[in-house]
């Protein structure tokens, strides 16, 4: 899986910075896209996946050559463990087959919460701040706007900006759909929040974990 500070390269990450300032010329509104490698371990999906593959080829080696011995199985289950877990590690589609969608969504969603605060989105002087997160391993992408937002803009209405980027990670144009997005967002902020004559840069334009 390609990592995150690999992911845009240094044309595509100022291009995603331009498209933050030319949106935040446009609205009083302030845009963090947040790129990270995964919101998660999943220690557990490796843990249950090496063991269920560890055991189904121990058992099937025990009883093809040791004639089903106990002896021939343990030691091969044995043997067989960490090099599963280090390939269900190395292979991220197989390890996101082990997790459940659920799981995901609710690991990405905490992760977004906790970057919300980290980052500072929530301390803008009007509380105008959006943080777009998009999760590499999990294929997923979360927006979390500040509560000044949310009490003009009905939050089903993020979805859309959502579904643009999550089409753009799937065709392999990322950077052209989230510097969309982020004009999508600003179109929706102007309306309610346009730019005062005071206002300035209060969060960063891009943040790359």
């Amino acid at each position: 899986m390609q990592q995150a500070k690999n992911y845009f390269t240094a044309e595509e990450q100022q291009r995603i910075r331009a498209a933050v300032a030319a949106a935040e010329a446009r609205t009083s509104g302030e845009i963090v896209p947040q790129l990270i490698d995964a919101s998660f371990d999943y220690p557990r999906a490796e843990t249950f996946g090496a063991g269920f593959f560890a055991l189904g080829s121990a058992v099937l080696a025990s009883w093809w050559f040791g004639h089903s011995s106990v002896w021939v199985f343990l030691p091969l289950f044995l043997l067989g463990y960490l090099p599963c877990k280090w390939l269900i590690r190395s292979l991220p589609g197989l390890h996101r087959r082990l997790i459940h969608p659920r799981e995901m969504a609710a690991e990405v969603e905490e992760k977004a919460i906790l970057s919300f605060f980290e980052l500072g989105v929530h301390k803008t002087r009007d509380r105008t701040g959006i943080l777009i997160l998009i999760s590499l391993f999990e294929r997923r992408v979360q927006l979390l706007a500040d509560e000044g937002i949310n009490a003009k803009v009905a939050p089903e209405t993020w979805a859309e900006i959502v579904r643009i980027i999550t089409a753009g990670l799937h065709d392999g144009k990322p950077c052209d759909a989230l510097c969309g997005a982020i004009n999508r967002c600003a179109d929706i902020l102007e309306q309610h929040f346009p730019r005062r004559d005071d206002d300035s840069n209060e969060l960063p334009d891009l943040v790359i974990e």
